[in-house]
């Protein structure tokens, strides 16, 4: 039988957040899952939206969700996100819109914010990529 374990620790010396961790560890034999950069543009190419962080926020989460389902992943197993807002987005109102679509992780991943000038998409005022970690069990 496969076995793999993902340590989520604050060292002492760090802060300790509820919601996001300091060091994340993966031990054993695991599948790593990189999920490229998620925005707001849904299924059918339409972007979802114009001119507003709190919905594309929640666009590029639900993205990240299908992403991860592809593989037999939840939100549960995200041990890094990485989130690009252009400047002038509220952080505020992206953490608003990842509790209302993700909620409160009893183990939450990594987290790096970066405010930026721009995205390769204009219209885009987020972007967030992912790396999940799950049990490789041969698929």
């Amino acid at each position: 039988m496969n076995k793999f374990a993902v340590k989520h620790s604050n060292p002492t010396g760090l802060f300790a957040s509820k919601f996001y961790s300091q060091v994340v560890t993966v031990t054993g034999n695991a599948k790593t899952i990189y999920i490229g950069g998620q925005n707001a543009i849904n299924a059918d190419g339409q972007l979802v939206g114009r001119d507003n962080s709190e919905l594309q926020t929640k666009q590029a989460l639900e993205n990240i969700k299908i992403a991860l389902a592809s593989e037999n992943a939840t939100f549960n197993d995200v041990i890094k996100l990485n989130i690009y807002m252009v400047d002038g987005c509220d952080p505020a109102i992206g953490f608003k819109a990842f509790m209302e679509t993700v909620g409160e992780l009893k183990k939450p991943p990594l987290i790096t914010v970066l405010k930026v000038a721009g995205l390769a998409n204009p219209a885009c005022l987020v972007e967030i990529d992912a790396i999940a970690v799950v049990e490789d069990n041969g698929e």
